[in-house]
């Protein structure tokens, strides 16, 4: 990766850090580039199974650097988007870890996972109407399908910090942790998700995604086409023989 881009591995969760700290992780080309290149390294990676999204220095992401943006530093990667990741998530399960801001395109990248952990004191935001712009990557168009209607216009609209008590309540945000624990919180719960079969989990997060848009008639057959071949694997002849054996079973991503 780059020194913008940090990356962990340890036991089957793949930590991505956004280390500009002295900027609040605003993201620039650097970042997006290197998002992207972790996501298309650990994609492919047999030994990796969930990931986890944060940022360093107590801030998650402040949005797009606009000093760079002003210099033509444009934060975003072809075919993956703003950030590296707003257009085209990871296949893999992935866990936002907020501690602070989440603002802008901060809070478009935490939208981008799955699964969202933040500390009490962290604030999400869209503040682009306050300096005449649109929140353009992904923000309202994805906040009215997860979060109350009206709570979405009111947070789009005012551009004002929500508290992620606030976000809790109406479902957007998992777990609220004390300051400070948010990845550790994110971690384990990512964990918890990598201890399961790797094709399970893909085919798993491709439905929930993508059945969105699937009418009643076509479902069940959309659905069997990507789940089909999980039932047909390796894998589920594994996890049904360490249940019947009570052992832990062993995956393969097979």
């Amino acid at each position: 990766m780059s020194d913008e881009v940090l990356v962990d591995v340890d036991g089957g969760v793949a930590v991505i850090t956004i280390n500009r700290p002295q900027a609040r992780n605003a993201v620039n080309g650097a970042v997006a580039r290197g998002i992207a290149a972790a996501l298309d390294e650990l994609e492919e990676r047999a030994d990796v199974s969930a990931l986890v999204l944060t940022g360093a220095g107590g801030t998650f992401c402040a949005g797009m650097d606009l000093k760079g943006f002003l210099k033509g530093d444009l934060p975003h990667v072809e075919g993956r988007g703003f950030g590296g990741i707003v257009e085209s998530p990871p296949r893999k399960p992935i866990v936002a870890a907020v501690e602070g801001y989440a603002l802008a395109g901060g809070f478009e990248l935490a939208l981008a996972c799955d699964v969202i952990v933040a500390s009490q004191e962290a604030r999400f935001g869209l503040p682009e109407p306050k300096r005449g712009l649109v929140a353009a990557a992904g923000g309202v168009m994805k906040l009215p399908r997860r979060i109350p209607y009206h709570v979405a216009m009111e947070l789009a609209l005012t551009g004002d910090h929500f508290p992620a008590s606030r976000l809790y309540e109406v479902g957007l945000v998992n777990h609220v942790t004390p300051a400070g624990e948010a990845l550790a919180k994110a971690a384990e719960l990512a964990a918890r998700i990598a201890a399961n079969a790797p094709l399970a989990l893909a085919a798993t997060k491709r439905v929930i995604v993508e059945s969105a848009d699937w009418s009643h008639e076509e479902m069940f057959a959309r659905q069997a086409e990507i789940i089909n071949p999980v039932f047909a694997s390796k894998d589920a002849m594994e996890g049904a023989a360490a249940f019947a054996e009570k052992r832990a079973p062993q995956w393969r991503g097979e």
